[in-house]
């Protein structure tokens, strides 16, 4: 009888088995909803313009984007608008700092354009990220429409800015610094609206 009573009954074993694998479960959770989220954004970057620009600038908001479209949207608004005010700030340094009399009043007729252009598109982004805000707490109808409007418009702004470099008599150096910038920030932004476009036909332009 003593010695029966040092083995294990079944229930106890039952016990030990369900908590191995409820602290295995926990040990694993972290890593499984880091690679959940990564996915998330791998497949709807999939579907912009430009893939890997919208990767590469949008892996470092998994944390907070988890598996929410909405937040992957504002994430790219975020990423946009932070290209945009740079750029703006180095277009207008290449004026400031361009030789004086190595550009024609075309040239800097362009850049002043250039500047007015993506400030506007700041704008216009920065009123798309208080509408991405908005749509998480009321309903979407108008507000969503306003929000594509918006980021369209600021796009519209970034190649008004570009075109107007077109032709051989605007300075190399100046015009491909200039169109270089506007590239980055009109991918970020191209992106943006593909998002928010996918965002709008996967709600239905409904209320979450």
């Amino acid at each position: 009888m003593a010695m029966a009573s040092l083995i294990p009954s079944k229930h106890f074993l039952t016990l030990i088995i369900l908590a191995s694998l409820l602290c295995a479960a926990a040990a694993t959770a972290r890593p499984h909803r880091s690679i959940s989220t990564r996915t998330f954004i791998v497949r709807s970057c999939r579907k912009t313009h430009y893939p890997s620009v919208c990767l590469s600038s949008l892996e470092k908001y998994a944390g907070q984007i988890q598996c929410s479209s909405t937040d992957l949207a504002r994430a790219a608004l975020l990423e946009s608008l932070a290209k945009a005010r740079s750029t703006s700030d180095k277009v207008s340094r290449l004026r400031m700092t361009t030789k004086a009399g190595s550009l024609s009043h075309r040239q800097i007729s362009a850049i002043k354009d250039c500047v007015e252009n993506v400030a506007e598109s700041i704008d216009m982004l920065k009123q798309s990220l208080g509408e991405v805000e908005h749509l998480k707490r009321k309903s979407w109808g108008l507000e969503m429409n306003d929000l594509e409007t918006w980021v369209s418009a600021a796009l519209t702004d970034e190649d008004t800015c570009t075109e107007g470099f077109a032709g051989r008599a605007m300075n190399g150096l100046v015009k491909q610094d200039i169109r270089a910038c506007i590239r980055s920030v009109a991918q970020l932004t191209s992106n943006a609206l593909d998002l928010i476009n996918k965002l709008s036909r996967a709600r239905g332009r409904v209320s979450p």
